[in-house]
């Protein structure tokens, strides 16, 4: 009994070292076919903001207008045929998309250049608030390093601490691991860093099935802890945020208690392949336009882009419990794309969802090759495509359904896009190739030919290039106004030949994410889901034969849109040279973007370059020490190391341990597996992934496996 009792205390102390007391917060599944209005008035709601919003929508309708207008007269040469006719219907949303865009980017251009005061009241220049509120820092994670993962979040921790604000924050490690050797990783780094800054703040929770995934995650953490906080900060794997911006944005959820959500503007750190830095640029760049005009004319009806963000802990358990979709995967099921859909039921619960892109100190990672952004594009395609069913939902607010709907557009304008080009060629080679049979009604002694006024075509095209690329030297004029800022490019010039050479990469690549966004959405379309992939953050590169495999489909689709082309004249070839080229090139530039940079260029720095702020010099400094081989034998390493077993088996969740009546498969072929075997090193070496995954959440079977006995060591060759 002494033994038992020593035992209990041992597992009881053990789990509190990994999960505090829980707190339970009931969260409610919001319905979408019902919906009754709250009496809760937005906070903060500015009374200029129809007049904001009509700014953008009129200066749309206008660009639209004069750029359809001019298209129809580009086409109405000779009569319009019915090619014709599908060509100018899929330009006016086409055209309407990118004027949109221009709107948005020339409001941010104004904000910035005229450095209007944040109407959250946020002044990064200011000293830090004093702040009094519980607030917990949420990492879910899925099979990631876990060195990494610790050491961004010591990092984190540290900064915070420095802040004076430290004891107002608790960190949470939520891992939806799948891997067995990462899942004991991230516990033996998890007990490594409790030890090493001695701080009882941290905590790590396994989930043994990650349901619903990220959101998931979150709502399994709400329905434990949720009660004994007031606010969360919901990071990605690859987050990083200074303590500073972390106590600012409490500090501003304190002053306005009717906001439910202020998202950040991470900005694009630690890239290392061509690719990377490509978008870190562009998103250094841009970003801050962007971000600024669509908050200028959002206001209290903001977005939520799943991470980098502050939430009101009451807020989300009261209105933004997801439900499950009808039907079948891809577009049933559970929400993939959470984030649009949180903050859309939160604004239909009454509370104001905010943006704060100026307060800075943010930051995240990107994809390393164009291939692994196509993959995490994939999943998002298909998470966005399942918006199609939250649009009719009740309550909800214009605003939040635009949101949805631009999520939605941002995938199905590639195929649009596609069928555009498509068309056009189509016309051409009617033009060239088919007799002139088009007689309208009645009497008629000459045929309609398609035609097309070629001048004005030319002026339609650089129209809408300059709605393209103007935004961009918005961007550059900003920056140059901005000393320090300037100075940490590297200089105006640096800025402008940057820019120059990223939008025309940026235009090779565009044709290709095309034809991989058109499959996506045809794969969605037929019913292919996408999974989950664990993303790659540091090596682009891939093995040649994979490369051209992947690439294939753009390649092909560029020969024949050359040979099309070229059949009809060479002037139209030429015409279609900017996309033909990125198509037909996709191969080689693949392979240039996803090699590492050469360290140290100048072409393409940021100021996080330049002066990198302390956090992320002290994350990659932490990282860099930690940097070890993942446990290859995690019921080895649980075995070798008896401290760290009894932890595992002692947060192992009790309705996991006491779950009867029902059985895993991998579970029962495990414990057959082990019963046959007669060391504990067969056993091991009998056991897929996805067995050993089970004895791991297993207490009664990962105990028995780890009382075998060793295998004999054999004699080495010098004692022969």
């Amino acid at each position: 009994m002494d033994t038992l009792t020593q035992q209990s205390e041992s597992q009881g102390r053990a789990r509190e070292q990994f999960l505090p007391p829980e707190v339970p917060l009931p969260m409610s599944t919001q319905q979408l076919r019902s919906f009754e209005p709250s009496k809760r008035e937005t906070s903060g709601a500015l009374a200029s903001m129809p007049f904001r919003r009509a700014c953008i929508f009129a200066g749309t309708g206008a660009l639209t207008a004069g750029g359809c207008y001019e298209m129809y007269e580009v086409l109405q040469v000779g009569g319009v045929t019915f090619l014709e006719w599908m060509v100018l219907v899929l330009f006016v949303p086409l055209f309407a998309w990118v004027a949109f865009s221009f709107m948005s980017a020339l409001a941010g251009f104004a904000v910035l250049l005229f450095r209007a005061r944040d109407s959250l009241g946020i002044d990064s220049d200011a000293p830090l608030p004093e702040i009094t509120g519980r607030n917990a820092m949420l990492l879910p994670t899925y099979n990631e390093d876990p060195c990494r993962i610790m050491a961004r979040l010591r990092a984190m921790h540290e900064s915070v601490g420095q802040s004076g604000h430290g004891s107002r924050f608790d960190w949470y490690v939520l891992s939806d691991s799948t891997n067995p050797a990462i899942w004991v990783a991230e516990e033996k780094c998890f007990l490594r860093l409790r030890r090493e800054l001695g701080a009882d703040d941290i905590f790590y929770r396994h989930r043994p099935q990650n349901v619903a995934r990220k959101s998931g995650n979150i709502e399994d953490w709400v329905k434990r802890f949720g009660a004994g906080y007031d606010h969360m900060i919901v990071l990605d794997a690859d987050s990083l945020m200074t303590g500073e911006t972390l106590v600012r944005l409490v500090g501003a959820m304190e002053k306005h208690p009717g906001v439910a959500l202020i998202q950040t503007l991470p900005i694009v750190v630690n890239a290392r392949t061509i690719f990377a830095r490509l978008q870190q640029f562009s998103g250094r760049l841009y970003g801050p336009l962007i971000a600024a005009g669509i908050a200028w004319w959002h206001g209290s009806e903001g977005n939520y882009w799943g991470h980098n963000a502050i939430i009101r802990v009451r807020a989300f358990a009261q209105d933004a419990g997801l439900p499950d979709l009808r039907g079948r995967k891809p577009f049933g099921g559970h929400i993939l794309s959470h984030d649009f859909v949180e903050a859309a039921l939160m604004r239909r619960g009454g509370w104001a969802i905010r943006m704060a892109p100026r307060l800075g100190g943010s930051f995240e990672e990107c994809p390393p090759s164009l291939l692994d952004f196509a993959a995490r594009d994939r999943r998002w395609c298909q998470g966005n495509l399942q918006h199609l069913a939250v649009l009719p939902a009740r309550g909800l607010n214009w605003v939040s359904r635009l949101h949805l709907l631009t999520g939605i557009g941002t995938y199905l304008t590639a195929p649009l896009w596609l069928l555009f080009l498509v068309l056009g060629i189509l016309i051409s080679l009617q033009a060239q190739f088919v007799r002139p049979e088009y007689f309208p009604k009645g009497f008629s002694l000459f045929p309609k030919w398609p035609a097309q006024d070629p001048i004005l075509a030319a002026w339609v095209f650089v129209g809408t290039m300059g709605l393209l690329v103007v935004p961009k030297l918005f961007a550059c004029i900003v920056v140059a106004a901005q000393t320090p800022t300037r100075k940490r490019f590297g200089g105006a010039l640096l800025v402008f030949v940057g820019l120059v050479i990223e939008t025309l990469l940026s235009g090779l690549i565009a044709p290709v994410m095309m034809i991989f966004q058109s499959t996506a959405v045809g794969e969605i379309l037929l019913g292919r889901d996408a999974g989950w992939q664990v993303q790659r953050r540091d090596d682009g590169q891939l093995p040649s034969r994979e490369l051209i495999r992947k690439y294939a489909l753009p390649t092909v689709f560029g020969i024949i849109m050359a040979a099309s082309a070229y059949a009809v004249s060479l002037p139209l070839l030429l015409w279609m040279t900017p996309v033909i080229i990125g198509l037909l090139l996709s191969i080689p530039i693949a392979m240039l973007s996803s090699r590492l940079s050469r360290p140290n260029s100048r072409l393409f720095r940021t100021p996080e370059e330049s002066a990198p702020p302390q956090v992320l010099v002290r994350a990659n400094e932490l990282a860099r020490a930690a940097d070890e081989e993942m446990a290859v034998a995690p019921l080895q390493t649980l075995r070798d190391d008896r401290q760290l077993l009894d932890k595992h088996l002692a947060n192992l969740p009790v309705d996991q341990r006491r779950n009867r009546g029902q059985i895993d498969p991998h579970l029962a072929i495990a414990r057959a597996k082990i019963e046959d075997a007669q060391t504990f090193e067969e056993a091991v070496s009998y056991l897929t992934p996805r067995e050993t995954f089970a004895v791991l959440n297993s207490p009664n079977l990962l105990k028995l496996v780890c009382a075998m006995p060793r295998a004999p060591e054999r004699q080495g060759s010098s004692e022969r």
